[in-house]
């Protein structure tokens, strides 16, 4: 069967706190006008917790932190680099930020919005690379579009 980007299925890992954060940041993202897609499979094998596309093609990845004990157990998210322009973190409004690496942007969330509070340094993708997210971004997008219109999609796909 043809290779697809389907809809990532709920793996019960994601606490109240971490959903919220990325409704908010999702939010965010819309308002800036960057396109965001939730739970993007790399190819990789990690997932991000959310990658967004901007107007020239700029990649951003946010990597949520729903707690002190999420980050602490996290070794994975400087792999994210080789994926993006851009890496940041979303944490939630108690969430104490000082402990986030500098190198890093930083968002503030809750489930209605959120707050840059530091914007993330420039690591320009190679073109290659771009343009292979790029597709991946848009077939994933397109697909969960179409199981939006069409929810017994999925079936028919496996």
């Amino acid at each position: 069967m043809r290779e697809l980007a389907p809809e990532p299925r709920p793996d019960g890992r994601q606490s109240e706190t971490a959903r919220a954060v990325q409704r908010g940041v999702l939010r965010h993202l819309a308002l800036a006008g960057l396109a965001g897609v939730p739970e993007f499979s790399l190819v990789s094998g990690r997932r991000a917790d959310i990658l967004a596309l901007g107007a020239k093609g700029e990649v951003t990845i946010i990597e949520i932190k729903s707690s002190v004990a999420d980050f602490r157990s996290d070794a994975k998210w400087p792999e994210y680099r080789a994926f993006c322009d851009r890496l940041l973190f979303a944490v939630p409004l108690d969430f104490p930020t000082g402990i986030l690496p500098e190198e890093t942007g930083l968002l503030v969330a809750d489930a209605f919005g959120a707050e840059c509070l530091r914007e993330a340094p420039l690591h320009p993708l190679p073109a290659a690379t771009r343009k292979a997210l790029t597709l991946r971004f848009a077939r994933a997008a397109a697909t969960r579009l179409a199981l939006l219109h069409d929810p017994e999609l999925m079936k028919a796909m496996l």
